[in-house]
């Protein structure tokens, strides 16, 4: 098996790639951050494929077959890792640009890869999408406006990817993690890392390896069985009730 890994250059991604190639799966990893993926292709070894791409240029997505060398060439996994939350602030102070970005990487980069890497996994009889969406596509919570709005797309998206597909023998899965300590809320806090450890302060998060555990038990499983979607948090992690705002007379 050859498995393709968006955003392996760290968090969910960089976990993955690990458990993949220590099942003997040949994996190519793709990011933005080649010195990164150069390192951890090293340690991985000969299976291990590193190539710098950004998913949100459409042109190098579609260029992304041609580059492959033959015994790389044939994807059989897809995971779909790469995407980011930037800011916390409520919509009506929100950054145009990192809402374009937010929507560029987490919706558009998908949708590039997916359609992309489909045909050839089609024309070869099958294969396995797996995109990574988050809770936040089903739970709102202050300040989560486009990502949660992106993460809602994935799940949809996921959903009628499983229609287009049915009788191609490709699998579909979505996996919605809360609550993960990887570098998300680093980068949501642009590199404040003191603000990042504030918010798994007190409590037991989801690792990458956990949910990196799970990407692999969805594709390890029998063909005849597809995994739709996969939600999970950490067990300190639940629901709040509604937000009721009251006048104050």
């Amino acid at each position: 098996m050859t498995v393709l890994i968006t955003g392996a250059s760290s968090g969910f991604g960089e976990a993955a790639a690990r458990i993949f190639s220590a099942k003997n799966q040949k994996v190519v990893l793709t990011a933005r951050r080649i010195d990164r993926l150069d390192a951890l292709a090293t340690e991985l070894g000969d299976r291990a494929l590193a190539i710098e791409l950004d998913v949100r240029d459409r042109e190098a997505v579609e260029a992304l077959p041609d580059q492959l060398p033959e015994d790389f060439s044939d994807i059989d996994i897809l995971v779909n890792n790469a995407g980011l939350a930037l800011g916390i602030g409520g919509a009506q102070e929100a950054d145009l640009d990192e809402w374009d970005t937010m929507v560029d990487t987490n919706i558009k980069g998908m949708m590039y890869l997916c359609r992309t890497m489909l045909p050839g996994m089609i024309s070869r009889g099958g294969g396995h999408i797996v995109n990574l969406g988050s809770v936040a596509a089903s739970w709102p919570y202050p300040g989560g406006n486009a990502y949660g709005g992106s993460k809602a797309f994935v799940q949809q998206f996921s959903r009628n990817l499983r229609v287009d597909l049915l009788g191609k023998n490709v699998r579909v899965t979505n996996i919605e993690p809360g609550m993960c300590e990887t570098e998300f809320s680093v980068v949501r806090f642009k590199g404040d890392e003191d603000k990042a450890q504030q918010v798994y302060q007190g409590m037991q998060p989801l690792s990458a390896s956990d949910v990196a555990e799970i990407i692999y038990w969805t594709t390890a499983l029998p063909a005849h069985i597809n995994i739709n979607q996969l939600e999970v948090m950490p067990t300190a992690q639940a629901w709040s009730p509604f937000a009721v705002h009251r006048d104050a007379s």
